[in-house]
């Protein structure tokens, strides 16, 4: 018989009823039933239960045993009286009489138990995070992980990109966030940086001919931490492609992310990706506040300016006189009620504005009346307007917001979600994907004009060198996100792979040629030999399998994740060089006030 085992702890039916097993595992629970002792052993696969009474050789040593301990037993598998048989274990049928028995690994005092589904604060489920793994919930979340993983690789080679990898070393790049920098040794006083993509490499790959790549590649990036989040390092499948277009990507990325969604998803409905929808970055900022909306909210903000202007409700027609200003809409479908409507005014308040005005349509017995301090001021022509042009009726509501949009959309959009999930709209079982396009490439600052990429300078301009001889706020590029269920999934673009029109691109940002080739000379130069169009995009691994895991935070499907301040808890990380560390690499650190 092998050493530690002959089954795992899930293997064993009825039909293994007179055998002799050897079984190792954790001791999930101890329960004692009047001298008779019975543990539920616990492996990677599952849980067996084991029994010893006095009668066993090894009684006394079992009677010590406690939670946590690895152990090996030997034993007889036993049919279990039909009256405890247990449905929802695979090896609920039988249970193992012990007759020897090795404690391979004793177990200190437990910081927090394993056995359950207690909370424990963050910080100790991430300093003990190898017993936190060993919980149920943490177990499949990972095998998820995993699965999902190799699910993505399996469907890529299916489509005929190969899996090439880019290197962790490299020089330090801008795009978007800070750098993990790496000093080097043999170069004192130069450095490395971790990279925050392989977004040069794989453009590179393409103009050196391998046409199609993929990577389930890690990514650094230096970042603030949020629940989607992680601020140190995180995984995404990357791919690019050679001789295509926008829509080329949309083809090719999205029955694979859809077949995943409906391999894992727990028969949550996933819309077929030629139905997903394309959906200016303008029109969602309008629509749901958000590039990257939930469309499982059936919510949809509208502009209704005209309603305001000149009317008795002066806050906002003093408002309107001032160029850039519009009044929003949000519709409140079922939310006509005074009390919901003050409970979101106040969500406002507490967001940080004066408010949100609102009106509410309810029953007067011989027609309809719109309600509410908006009401009064607007008169019933224009409350009359606004209600049809939202679609709305008898038991709805609608909330307004106005200014800048800039100023307000992240808060209205928020609000559309608040007010979607207290009325009970979402549609708690579908994924709901959209691709977010049509994003511009530079914004100007509001007090000095002066013009930067609002979003990725890589992107081709829709319409090449020509658009960019026109107005640089209207220029829009080919980049593209995905979201889902009020998430972005993917993020991507068709490249700018033509060195003039990078050059002009740049240049319209401040940056002229020489430290567009300082800052991208590698790719820069590769460009003058024979550059392929290509373009591609990422999706993020950690994020996909949240939300396939249903959970809300990126940590819980991460298995040794930083906590909120970027620190391994675990492991002491970051903690101080030593002397001769730093000596070795000519670097002084300078103590913070």
């Amino acid at each position: 018989m092998h050493a530690y085992r002959s089954h795992s702890c899930a293997a064993l039916t009825s039909a293994n009823v007179g055998d002799t097993v050897r079984l190792s595992g954790w001791v999930h629970r101890v329960r004692d039933h009047g001298g008779v002792l019975f543990i539920d052993l616990r492996d990677h696969y599952g849980v067996t239960q084991v029994l010893c009474d006095p009668d066993s050789p090894v009684f006394a040593e079992v009677e010590k045993v406690r939670s946590e301990w690895c152990i090996r037993i030997d034993g007889n598998v036993k049919a279990r009286d039909g009256s405890l048989i247990n449905p929802k274990l695979p090896t609920g049928e039988i249970e193992v009489y012990v007759r020897d028995i090795e404690v391979l690994g004793h177990s200190a005092e437990l910081p927090l138990m394993v056995f359950g589904d207690q909370e424990y604060p963050e910080e100790t489920r991430l300093t003990y995070r190898y017993l936190d793994l060993r919980r149920e919930k943490m177990q499949e979340n990972m095998k998820l992980r995993s699965d999902v993983v190799a699910s993505i690789r399996k469907r890529m080679w299916d489509k005929e990109f190969r899996e090439y990898q880019t290197p962790i070393i490299t020089a330090s790049s801008p795009e978007g966030a800070r750098d993990f920098l790496v000093p080097s040794r043999l170069h004192p006083g130069k450095f490395y940086a971790l990279p925050q993509a392989p977004q040069q490499f794989k453009q590179l790959l393409m103009v050196s001919g391998f046409d199609k790549y993929f990577q389930i590649a890690p990514c650094f990036r230096d970042e603030d931490p949020r629940a989607d989040r992680s601020p140190t390092d995180f995984y995404q499948l990357d791919m690019e492609m050679s001789f295509v277009e926008q829509q080329d990507v949309f083809d090719t990325i999205a029955p694979v992310l859809a077949g995943v969604f409906e391999e894992f998803g727990d028969c949550k409905k996933v819309d077929a990706p030629e139905t997903w929808e394309q959906i200016s970055y303008r029109d969602a900022a309008l629509w749901y506040g958000s590039d990257k909306p939930d469309l499982r909210n059936p919510i949809k903000m509208q502009v209704v300016s005209d309603h305001f202007r000149d009317s008795g409700f002066a806050i906002f027609a003093k408002l309107l006189e001032q160029e850039g200003t519009e009044i929003r809409a949000i519709p409140a479908p079922t939310g006509g009620s005074r009390k919901f409507c003050d409970r979101m005014n106040a969500y406002a308040q507490k967001e940080g504005l004066p408010g949100m005005g609102y009106i509410f349509w309810r029953d007067q017995g011989e027609g309809m009346e719109a309600a509410g301090p908006l009401a009064k001021n607007i008169g019933p022509e224009r409350t009359e307007a606004i209600r049809q042009q939202l679609g709305l009726g008898v038991g709805d509501a609608a909330f307004f917001l106005g200014g800048k949009p800039k100023a307000f959309e992240a808060i209205a959009g928020r609000a559309r979600n608040v007010i979607g999930e207290e009325l009970k709209l979402i549609d708690e079982d579908r994924f709901a994907f959209a691709w977010i396009v049509d994003f511009p490439i530079y914004e100007a600052d509001e007090e000095t004009g002066k013009i930067d990429f609002e979003h990725n300078p890589f992107s081709m301009p829709q319409g090449g060198m020509e658009a960019l001889d026109g107005d640089p706020l209207k220029v829009l590029g080919f980049q593209y996100d995905l979201a889902c269920n009020g998430y972005e999934l993917v993020s991507g673009a068709i490249r700018n792979h033509r060195p003039e029109i990078m050059f002009k691109a740049f240049e319209i940002a401040g940056y002229d040629e020489a430290e567009v080739r300082k800052r991208f000379g590698g790719m820069v130069n590769a460009f003058q030999y024979g550059a392929p169009p290509h373009g591609g995009c990422a999706a993020g691994i950690d994020r996909i399998v949240m939300l396939l895991a249903g959970e809300q935070n990126i940590r819980e499907v991460i298995l040794f994740p930083m906590n909120q301040r970027a620190e391994d808890l675990m492991m002491d990380a970051p903690n101080d060089p030593t002397s001769d560390q730093l000596m070795e690499l000519g670097l002084r650190v300078i103590p913070q006030d």
